[in-house]
């Protein structure tokens, strides 16, 4: 068994080195296609990152009547917390909003002698409602508030104005992923198909060989091990090339991709993401070479 293993092996290796020009032609497709996957997986990431800062700084706000008391506030507070779909709720008081206004347009002469003329405390008290993001949660949150117990309590709630943004926030979030599995798939099969051909190609110029270790009595699998090693050699080779170059990309364009993306660190993101970065590389370079190799020496060997 392990005289086989070594003599499968010494045949791959000798094959891989004697093609040099199809053994070069298909690690770089491998290449090519690992890295349009791993810069897929980046596009995501980033895109997933920047979605998250819009949703995060998405919120409903429920303004209460001036009269309001602040236990009944705190009661509708409450009503809402008890659905778990809230992220973050905050209730601000008019005191609390008269603050926070001053001091976000202070030293501001247009807002501040807009104060002035309107005289005393124009804010209602009101509660800044965050959940996940689902638009969903945040039609849920509304229809807490848009009950008959509480109508009497609130002014307005500006969902209906925040509906579309958040629809849309969710949707791009939503194409996002459904178009990375796209793509994905996409490469996925250009590069069986050319590492398919490629083998073919192999298999075609060693027909002589193959009859003649049939003749000697050369099993099917020890036949067809050559190649197939040839594909996992052709993945590896793929696979290390395009993980050194996603080290060195991701350390050398961090900065300048931190300032285009608000604060996006590449690098950071690809050290986090490490194993599935490696995974996916790894399912496209040894992955594809092994079941693409299969399946050209299934299909093409008359054994």
């Amino acid at each position: 068994m392990l005289n086989n293993l070594n003599r499968i092996l010494h045949f791959a290796l000798t094959d891989f080195l004697r093609n040099k020009g199809i053994s070069i032609a298909s690690v770089f497709i491998l290449t090519v296609t690992i890295m349009l996957a791993t810069s897929l997986l980046f596009f995501v990431g980033v895109s997933n990152y920047l979605i998250l800062q819009i949703q995060d700084k998405i919120d409903v706000t429920a303004y209460f009547k001036e009269e309001t008391e602040e236990t009944n506030i705190l009661i509708v507070r409450d009503e809402i917390i008890k659905s778990q779909v809230v992220k973050n709720i905050q209730y601000v008081s008019r005191e609390s909003a008269l603050e926070n206004f001053k001091n976000k347009y202070k030293g501001n002469e247009v807002f501040e002698k807009a104060l002035l003329e309107v005289g005393g405390n124009p804010f209602l008290p009101s509660l800044n409602i965050k959940t996940n993001g689902d638009p969903q949660e945040y039609q849920e949150v509304s229809n807490i508030l848009s009950q008959e117990k509480f109508v009497d309590l609130i002014e307005k709630v500006d969902f209906s104005e925040k509906k579309d943004i958040i629809n849309t926030v969710f949707s791009i979030r939503t194409a996002v992923i459904r178009t990375g599995l796209v793509i994905g798939a996409i490469l996925i099969l250009i590069a069986l198909l050319v590492v398919f051909n490629t083998i073919k190609l192999t298999v075609d110029s060693f027909k002589d060989e193959i009859s003649t270790m049939r003749i000697v009595g050369a099993t099917n699998w020890f036949i067809r091990g050559p190649f197939i090693i040839q594909g996992a050699i052709y993945g590896f080779i793929a696979f290390v090339i395009c993980f050194v170059i996603s080290i060195l990309s991701f350390h050398l364009l961090s900065d300048k991709i931190s300032l285009m993306l608000l604060g996006f660190n590449s690098f950071d993101y690809f050290v986090s993401n490490i194993w599935l970065f490696i995974l996916v590389q790894v399912a496209f370079g040894l992955g594809v070479g092994v079941i693409s190799s299969f399946i050209a020496v299934r299909r093409h060997l008359k054994v």
